[in-house]
């Protein structure tokens, strides 16, 4: 691995949202009334959860599709700890002589103990998609010869987050809710998550720029080996030319 400034700390962003993103508020449904279109439910997790896909952006487009793919690694490690770890806790008989534990106990396993299947769902739909979009920026990088960055930033976002709608939502609700609002959460969610990619856009330019500069690199991923089993250092790392 090359010796990046800033690398780690886009990797630790990625990790604390996916983390936060997964732990508070999944399950939860949240309601709201739009113009023109009424009440719209849709998961409470998914507020915050489309930055991971712009951290995602940026380590692809700045150091490449393999520097990224650790990252998700390490997302996707953090989670699995963190899944093993509310199992422990929730499984430790409370103290019977604390009357705090009668009442922290059952908040606990109300807030962190999330079903198998919206494990299952939230670890499977974050990596499959999180991989998705990296690859599909990576390629789309070469196609436009580097140019354009909104068209794979907006155009991986739509790939990823379309297959982690396509996996979450059946794995985790199928048959515990009716088929329209399982369509309606899918649906809103995605175009969501997608909103708020190109909303960041402006934002994602500044950032990319600024990082291309300070870290003296701009990375294509020509001739690598795209399978997402590895934690190998590859890419073509160029030095940035403004």
């Amino acid at each position: 691995m090359h010796n990046f400034r800033y690398y780690d700390f886009l990797m630790a962003g990625t990790v604390a949202v996916l983390l936060c993103s997964n732990l508070i508020g999944p399950a939860k449904a949240c309601i709201v009334t739009l113009p023109w279109i009424g009440v719209v439910t849709f998961g409470a997790g998914n507020l915050f959860f489309p930055i991971s896909y712009i951290f995602g952006d940026v380590m692809t487009e700045v150091y490449g599709f393999a520097r990224a793919r650790r990252a998700i690694w390490a997302g996707f490690a953090a989670m699995l700890f963190a899944t093993f770890m509310s199992v422990v806790i929730l499984a430790m008989p409370a103290s019977p002589s604390s009357d705090y534990n009668k009442v922290l106990q059952p908040a606990l396993e109300t807030v962190f103990g999330n079903t198998w299947r919206i494990v299952v769902a939230s670890m499977l739909a974050y990596w499959v998609g999180d991989f998705v979009n990296s690859y599909v920026l990576a390629k789309m990088k070469i196609w436009t010869a580097g140019r354009m960055l909104w068209t794979r930033t907006i155009g991986s976002t739509i790939f990823g987050q379309a297959i982690d709608s396509l996996l979450f939502y059946p794995i985790a609700f199928y048959g515990l809710i009716d088929d329209h609002t399982l369509t309606t959460l899918m649906g809103f969610n995605f175009l969501f998550k997608v909103g708020v990619e190109v909303l960041f856009t402006p934002a994602t330019y500044l950032v990319v720029g600024w990082l291309k500069r300070v870290e003296n690199v701009d990375t294509y991923d020509r001739d690598i080996n795209f399978t997402p089993f590895s934690l190998r250092d590859e890419g073509e790392t160029r030095r940035y030319e403004s």
